[in-house]
C-alpha cells in the first residue's frame, strides 16, 4: 500500500505520476480495479484532487526500478551526488528515487519537468548548508544549452529585465521597468550555432528564478523550441518538437573553505546537446 498526501489542485494521474513511481498503464490498472481510494473512498476515474487530499493505492507490486529511465550519474562523494536528468522526469519524484538508493538526501535547486541536464543534492547537513547558499548567492557559474526559435541580431550579450510570479506561481511574466512585485533577473547568452529556423545558445544565469530563461528568452520573440508555455504551439508543431529543448549542461562550484573546499573551481558538464533546425 502507497499513500500520497496531494500538494496542489490536480488530476488524481498527475498527483501520483509526479509522487510516486507508479506508471500511467499502471495506475488505470488499479482504478479499473478499484484498489485506489482518496479520503477514503474507493474511486475508479482519473477524477479532480485538491490539496491535502490522501491517495492509497493497493496491490502495488513490488517491482525493482529501472534508474535509467530517470537519471544518470556523472559525480558521487561522501557529501554530493550529481545526476543528470532526464527529460520528462519530476525533480520531486527524481529526489525519491535517489533519496531510495542513496538513504539521507537534502534537495537543493530544481529543473523543470521538460529540462532535462545536471541537478545536484547534497548527502548531509554541512554540505546542504554551503551548496544552499551558493545557489541563493549565485556564487556558482550555471550553464544551459537552449535551442531557440530564430536568432538574436547580436551574436552575444546580458538581458537584464524584471520578473513577476502570478498568484498561482504556474507562469511569469517580464518587464523592461521595475514594477511592484518583480526582481531583477540577469540572463547572459552566446550563440553557438545557427540553424535555418533555430539558433543554438549557451545561456548563463546570473540569477535563478522560476522560469526565467523560458521566459526572458521569449519576451524577445526567442522562445525555446518545444515550450508550450512561453513559446508558440503552431510553430512547435510545425518544428515536430514537443518538448522543450533546455539543458543543464554544466556548472561550477566556487567555495571558500568549509567541507565543500575540494570541490571549489571543479566543473562538471555535458556534451550533449540540442541540434538546430
Amino acid at each position: 500500500m502507497t499513500e500520497i498526501k496531494v500538494n496542489k489542485e490536480t488530476k488524481l494521474s498527475r498527483a501520483v505520476l509526479e509522487n510516486s513511481f507508479i506508471k500511467y498503464g499502471e495506475l488505470m490498472t488499479l482504478l479499473k480495479k478499484k484498489d485506489v481510494k482518496v479520503n477514503g473512498k474507493r474511486v475508479s476515474k482519473d477524477i479532480s484532487v485538491r490539496m491535502g487530499d490522501i491517495v492509497t493505492l493497493f496491490d502495488l507490486p513490488e517491482k525493482q526500478l529501472d534508474l535509467s529511465e530517470y537519471f544518470s550519474p556523472v559525480y558521487e562523494d561522501e557529501n554530493i551526488v550529481l545526476v543528470d536528468k532526464n527529460k520528462g522526469v519530476n525533480s520531486d519524484k527524481l529526489y525519491e528515487i535517489l533519496k531510495r538508493e542513496k538513504g539521507e538526501l537534502y534537495y537543493i535547486h530544481r529543473l523543470d519537468v521538460n529540462t532535462d541536464g545536471l541537478i545536484v543534492f547534497a548527502k548531509n547537513e554541512a554540505a546542504e548548508k554551503e551548496l544552499s547558499d551558493g545557489f541563493k548567492n549565485h556564487s556558482f557559474e550555471k550553464y544551459y544549452y537552449a535551442l531557440c526559435y530564430g536568432a538574436f541580431a547580436k551574436k552575444s550579450g546580458i538581458l537584464e529585465d524584471y520578473l513577476i510570479k502570478d498568484a498561482e506561481g504556474s507562469e511569469v511574466k517580464i518587464y523592461k521597468e521595475k514594477r511592484p512585485g518583480a526582481v531583477k533577473i540577469v540572463t547572459g547568452y552566446e550563440e553557438v550555432e545557427r540553424g535555418e529556423k533555430t539558433s543554438l545558445l549557451k545561456v548563463r544565469l546570473y540569477t535563478g528564478k522560476t522560469h526565467q530563461i523560458r521566459a526572458h528568452l521569449a519576451f524577445y520573440g526567442h522562445f525555446i523550441v518545444g515550450d508550450y508555455k512561453y513559446g508558440d504551439g503552431e510553430t512547435n508543431r510545425s518544428l515536430n518538437v514537443k518538448k522543450q529543448q533546455l539543458t543543464s549542461c554544466s556548472i561550477t562550484f566556487f567555495f571558500n573553505g568549509g567541507t565543500l573546499s575540494y570541490l571549489d573551481k571543479k566543473t562538471f558538464s555535458l556534451s550533449r546537446r540540442p541540434e538546430v533546425i
